[in-house]
């Protein structure tokens, strides 16, 4: 029993950790963490609501993955990804991802494929609401729950790992341009190709949508480049 009693809080942490981690992760994707700015752990927990040791542990998980870099004495530092980085990650992706919506469409049911609809519904009302953290959480369960239905898990840790550390750039540009909405109305075009059955469509497609998110990284980068820096997004809650 002693051992169970000590272990408790370790997963509660754990947990709180992870939250931190997540909620980070999207703030960058946001530009809310601007790309070379040092940030410290005492700040960043104010701002989030939670101790600084969740979000030392965070920003350690986040250097594993290659988004930041400690800096002594001071915190971390937002990392940068050169264009190759981007173009090597893009064309990962596109080597995993459009072969499995290829199979995707010839082997899945309709009827489990139109269950992702309403998260795709989500992503456009999000872009549409400007929703920039909403856009982000409802585009990864639509992208990692299809292709979850091709029955590799390994695929999916994976790709889910690549858009960890393949984050977008300034975001709330791209927002403000209109060019997220149309992306975002990309997943529900994707959809009907594959209830369809048309696998070469539904390909062609992901393969487009790839390149307009490579797109978007590279507009994200140039509106980063002269933005302000961002306040740090909404605090997290430990019973969340």
């Amino acid at each position: 029993m002693g051992d169970l009693r000590q272990r408790s809080p370790i997963l509660v942490q754990e947990r709180l950790r992870d939250q931190v981690a997540n909620a980070l992760r999207a703030a960058m994707t946001a530009g809310e963490l601007r790309v070379g700015a040092v940030y410290s752990a005492p700040v960043l927990a104010a701002e989030l609501g939670v101790s600084p040791t969740p979000v030392r542990e965070a920003m350690l998980a986040l250097a594993r993955e290659g988004l930041v870099e400690p800096v002594r004495n001071k915190g971390f530092r937002v990392t940068e990804l050169s264009e190759r980085d981007l173009d090597e990650y893009t064309e990962i992706r596109a080597l995993i991802e459009v072969p499995t919506v290829g199979q995707i469409a010839r082997t899945v049911p309709a009827g489990e494929l139109e269950a992702l609809r309403p998260v795709a519904r989500e992503i456009v009302t999000a872009a549409a609401r400007h929703d920039l953290i909403g856009y982000l959480d409802a585009d990864r369960r639509f992208h990692l729950r299809l292709l979850a239905l091709a029955g590799n898990d390994r695929l999916v840790e994976v790709v889910g790992e690549l858009r960890k550390r393949a984050r977008l750039y300034g975001l709330t540009g791209l927002d403000r341009s209109g060019e997220l909405v149309a992306s975002a109305e990309e997943h529900l075009e994707l959809l009907d190709l594959l209830i369809g059955g048309d696998a070469p469509g539904a390909e062609a497609c992901m393969r487009r949508h790839l390149g307009h998110v490579r797109s978007l990284w590279s507009a994200g980068r140039e509106e980063e480049a002269g933005a302000e820096p961002a306040p740090v997004p909404t605090p997290v809650s430990a019973s969340d």
